[in-house]
């Protein structure tokens, strides 16, 4: 692929649900607190049992059921890996489908602690389909907020993104297959990120928490566009003498009607050369002997046609000697059986002859004579 094309795939097309992974929480979670208890929450080692709670929204609002991943509960690494498959496809998504993500935690007892949540839109500013990993910032105290504009955005602010969220960025397109691999330098780099990663930790502390979603990817991009008519307008349309762009839904649709033009241009051209197509009154009397010459050569022209079709041609409306004999040589080709089946109108065309010792004539006297013979 060269680097001025660009390969994608429209949404509408993908008949497939919508799947991702939740992988893993990455932080130290927030102390909790017993007011009924003298023990020191600092003193005490949390042993939480989280799990994430996965809601689709479109335009701000939820569509579909819940999903639930399974608890986890092996302390400080909490690593689900775990594939949430939604009962909605790719095609369905609109242009404002967002995903809020709440992490809870099931070890108080009775009554679920709310860890925090995040929202991620799943399409970018581009209309492109979001794919691989994803590092959301969890909102502590909160639960994800589906509406649009979300009040819980998993996105890092610009000003607090620093060096370790731009080689996550760039670590994001290596896995999917953006950058090329070479091995040595890779693991280098790799090295490298775990440093900077380490040295970032140690200075900040681990105050926010992040929940690390990965996202389905495909072998092109996916582009944003729905199904049928797809109007892209301003809102509110501006009275000034500004340029606004209508989507028209049958760009590309064949017209039925200028198809049908088309078609009759096509057949002048080429001429008249369709056996089922019969001439008016009207027209058979404005033909000259020009046209009659011209259609006598066109009959070498045609698809062999069948003994019914033969018989129109012995009516009284064909007086051609020539058109009458290409219909016995039609006849010709029949068998005994199926000329039986048409003797009665055959002695009835003998009446549009204008001799006795027509073609038709003939050919009857000559087929009669073998069949008395061969008996």
């Amino acid at each position: 692929m060269s680097g001025n094309e660009f390969r994608f795939f429209l949404s509408y097309d993908i008949n497939l649900p919508v799947t991702f992974r939740i992988e893993r929480l990455e932080g130290s979670l927030p102390p909790v607190e017993f007011p009924d208890s003298g023990i020191d929450p600092a003193a005490e080692e949390r042993r939480a049992e989280l799990y994430v709670e996965c809601v689709l929204c479109m335009d701000g609002a939820p569509f579909g059921l819940p999903m639930r991943t399974r608890l986890e509960t092996n302390g400080s690494a909490y690593c689900w890996n775990e594939l949430i498959t939604l009962s909605t496809k790719y095609r369905d998504l609109g242009r404002y489908s967002q995903l809020a993500l709440t992490v809870w935690d099931v070890s108080h007892g009775k009554d679920e602690g709310l860890i925090g949540g995040a929202t991620i839109p799943l399409f970018n500013s581009k209309l492109q389909l979001k794919t691989g990993k994803q590092k959301l910032r969890l909102w502590l105290g909160k639960v994800a907020d589906g509406s649009f504009p979300t009040t819980t955005p998993g996105k890092v602010p610009r000003h607090e993104r620093g060096e370790l969220e731009r080689l996550e960025k760039l670590l994001n397109k290596y896995e999917r297959g953006q950058i090329q691999r070479v091995d040595w330098l890779d693991r280098l780099t790799f090295k490298a990120m775990e440093k900077i990663k380490g040295r970032k930790s140690s200075k900040t502390g681990s105050s926010h928490l992040y929940l690390v979603v990965d996202f389905c990817s495909f072998e092109h991009r996916v582009v944003f566009q729905e199904s049928g008519a797809n109007f892209v307008l301003p809102s509110p349309i501006s009275s000034t003498n500004e340029l606004v762009i209508v989507w028209d839904p049958e760009v590309g649709k064949i017209n039925p009607s200028e198809h049908k033009q088309l078609k009759l241009a096509r057949s002048l051209t080429r001429g008249i050369i369709d056996r089922d197509l019969k001439p008016s009154n009207s027209e058979r009397k404005l033909a000259s002997s020009l046209e009659a010459k011209q259609a006598l050569e066109l009959m070498g022209k045609w698809e062999t046609i069948d003994v019914s079709d033969a018989l129109e041609l012995l009516s009284p409306l064909f007086e051609s000697e020539e058109v009458r004999a290409y219909a016995v040589s039609v006849l010709e080709r029949a068998d005994d059986e199926e000329l039986q089946c048409y003797l009665l109108q055959l002695v009835q065309a003998l009446r549009f002859e204008r001799t006795d010792k027509s073609r038709l004539s003939q050919f009857l006297v000559q087929r009669c004579m073998y069949c008395i013979s061969d008996v």
